[in-house]
């Protein structure tokens, strides 16, 4: 901050100075007409200068000074006066930063000045802004450049004026300059197709030193490739392909990632990208082990057969001290795998289970979901695992998967029908979520019935009636009627339950007076008391 002028220096200097005299708080004291109503432009702006001028002048505003005035100062936003605002409060002192000397002053100017001004206020800075976009102090070209890509939303045909600048600027040997270049000069061209294309020969020729903007080529060749219907044969194919070579290993994971996600790829196209994503497994960084792997998840459910190559490198991530790494390094084994390797697996992943996050623990279940598709005679190892996973402690996401997981088993095994549907039963003595007990309820009332001892899950239903709220209630009670309906042996207990349960509106009047279930004082015997008073 500058020190306070000596009245003498002043006059030494020679000319008019009118803010000679000016005390702080006499300014201070004149700022209060800024509260006024209507606001006075002319004499606001004239106040603004001074304090500009007396803080230019090394004066210091004390804490409850600086609040006071700069609350007072947000009332003239409420102006029409666009020079008030902008010229005066503003745009005159970013401008002058934005060509003062001190470079730590003016890429913040740059920031500033274009995020308060509007389409008719930028004509009047364009010659500022082409100035730095090509300054030869880094800070302030990628100020110019990010601030320009955000003007486009609002200013798109003045900005695109500034292409020959920006194209110079993609030459600068600063690597973030690079890429805020590259990336306003894809966002000016952007639709259209051919420019685009010639943007990206160009630098396909001369090379690039940023590997941020590589990253962003890359992108935006895929994008291209799937807008072609993914024709591998194209130029700009083998330029992705070619960055798998590229020295920065952000690129090259850039550009596996981006052949692996092209649509239509055979395994022999995806070879390259997932031989270094191999090499990424062993890598000492677990950031690059994490996305490898998590890529090679992605990759084995479309090509499972592609990553096979990758087993044993996953094996050794199945102990990596990283749980989210050999998370996902087990369910891409589980996904790859062949079917003498599941009891193995099953059990290391049962050793860290309760070390994971929920997030981690679906993709667990949807990776065993997968492999009961694949392999049905080991649905009951992996049924007994789902059940255990069922019994633990989680979130709603989390055993809404388990539960589809164990129907879709279910509905594709008719093996594992009644073994699941005991599972279920024992999850909804506890369900906490209202959601899973009724789809669970309405899953024992569509299947129950047609197993070889329905009776066994009427126990479990009628609970539901005597102890939860009304909507798992109805659902309890739908069921028990779909079992009555469909089993003429167990029609005269479900009456009396119903009626015992108090639920004659649920019933016709014509009901026979049915004989007390052999299995009722069980059940009753079974209610724990402490939940009737619910």
């Amino acid at each position: 901050m500058l020190k306070k002028f000596d009245k003498k220096d002043e006059e030494a200097g020679g000319g008019s100075n009118p803010f000679q005299h000016l005390e702080k708080s006499a300014v201070l004291q004149e700022a209060r007409v800024f509260n006024e109503t209507p606001i006075n432009p002319r004499k606001c702006a004239h106040i603004l200068t001074k304090i500009l001028y007396l803080i230019n002048q090394g004066e210091h505003l004390g804490v409850m000074e600086a609040t006071e005035s700069f609350f007072a100062m947000t009332k003239l936003f409420q102006s029409n006066d666009v020079s008030l605002i902008l010229r005066h409060f503003v745009s005159s002192h970013s401008a002058l930063n934005m060509t003062g000397k001190d470079d730590n002053y003016r890429g913040p100017a740059v920031r500033a000045l274009c995020q308060i001004t509007d389409s008719t206020m930028l004509q009047a800075i364009e010659r500022y802004m082409k100035q730095a976009i090509v300054d030869k102090v880094p800070s302030v070209s990628s100020s110019a450049l990010v601030s320009s890509l955000h003007l486009l939303k609002t200013s798109f045909d003045i900005v695109k004026r500034w292409v020959n600048e920006a194209q110079e600027a993609a030459s600068s040997d600063n690597i973030m300059v690079q890429y805020h270049a590259l990336g306003l000069l894809y966002h000016v061209r952007k639709n259209d197709r051919l420019a685009v294309n010639k943007m990206l020969s160009k630098f396909m020729r001369h090379g690039l030193k940023s590997p941020f903007a590589y990253c962003m080529m890359i992108r935006v060749a895929s994008k291209l490739l799937e807008e072609e219907a993914g024709s591998h044969d194209s130029p700009l194919f083998d330029f992705i392909e070619n960055c798998l070579r590229n020295k920065h290993e952000m690129v090259v994971y850039e550009a596996a990632s981006a052949i692996v996600n092209l649509p239509s790829c055979t395994a022999k196209e995806l070879a390259p990208a997932v031989s270094v994503l191999q090499l990424f497994c062993s890598s000492p960084k677990a950031a690059l082990r994490y996305a490898a792997v998590r890529t090679l998840n992605k990759v084995a459910m479309k090509h499972p057969s592609a990553v096979t190559a990758c087993n044993l490198d996953l094996e050794n991530l199945v102990t990596d001290s990283n749980r989210s790494i050999a998370t996902l390094a087990i369910t891409t084994l589980l996904k790859t795998g062949s079917e003498s390797s599941i009891d193995r697996l099953m059990k290391q992943i049962s050793s860290f289970m309760s070390e994971i996050s929920d997030e981690f623990k679906v993709v667990v279940v949807q990776a065993i979901s997968a492999l009961c598709q694949k392999y049905p005679r080991k649905h009951a190892v992996l049924m007994n695992f789902l059940f255990t996973m069922l019994r633990e402690e989680g979130g709603f996401e989390y055993k809404r998967a388990i539960v589809d997981c164990i129907i879709s088993i279910i509905e594709e095994n008719s093996e594992s029908k009644e073994t699941g549907l005991s599972h279920l039963c024992e999850f909804i003595e506890d369900c906490e979520f209202t959601v899973l007990a009724t789809r669970i309820l309405h899953l024992l009332g569509q299947e129950g019935p047609k197993t070889n001892n329905p009776s066994k899950y009427i126990r479990f239903i009628y609970n539901r009636v005597v102890l939860e709220h009304e909507e798992v209630r109805a659902g309890a009670v739908s069921a028990l009627a779909k079992f009555g309906a469909q089993n003429e042996d167990v029609l005269p207990s479900i009456l009396v339950l119903l009626k015992r349960g108090h639920l004659e509106p649920y019933l016709t009047q014509n009901i026979p007076q049915a004989p007390s279930p052999p299995f009722l004082g069980k059940l009753e015997n079974n209610i724990p008391t402490n939940r009737l008073t619910r």
